[in-house]
């Protein structure tokens, strides 16, 4: 933009709006820091599972005695016995992406629609109907 680039041109050439590159230059050019404002997660995250704690609580789920629970029935059992494995979140967060977050325990898998029954009436006293208001 320096050497005359139009700002429009070069927004669409990085594939961002003219707002988005407006913004990058008054952080960058203007304040001089170059901090990133943004909200949302950093990159890292101190409390986050370890990829040993993920397979702990993925095979704990998988065990026979466990497989039909909810990890909602999951993580009481443990801390009856006084382990702490993970927090019911947790399991949702590792079941999730493996595809075992859905029909645990007594939960029926999804059933088709019943079609709605259409009810005609081609005279007087053939169709009758209530109203409970």
């Amino acid at each position: 933009m320096a050497h005359g680039a139009r700002a429009r041109e070069l927004a669409l050439l990085l594939g961002v709006v003219l707002t988005t590159l407006q913004r990058w230059r008054r952080q960058f050019v203007v304040d001089g820091d170059g901090v990133d404002r943004r909200k949302g997660s950093r990159l890292h995250v101190a409390h986050r599972l370890s990829e040993e704690e993920r397979q702990r609580i993925l095979l704990t789920c998988n065990e026979p005695e466990f497989a039909a629970l909810l990890p909602g029935q999951i993580v009481p059992v443990f801390a009856d016995r006084g382990l702490y494995i993970g927090s019911e979140r947790s399991f949702y967060g590792v079941l999730h992406p493996h595809g075992q977050a859905h029909r645990r325990g007594l939960a029926r898998p999804p059933q088709e629609r019943r079609p709605v029954p259409r009810l005609r009436a081609s005279g007087p006293n053939q169709l009758w109907s209530w109203n409970i208001t």
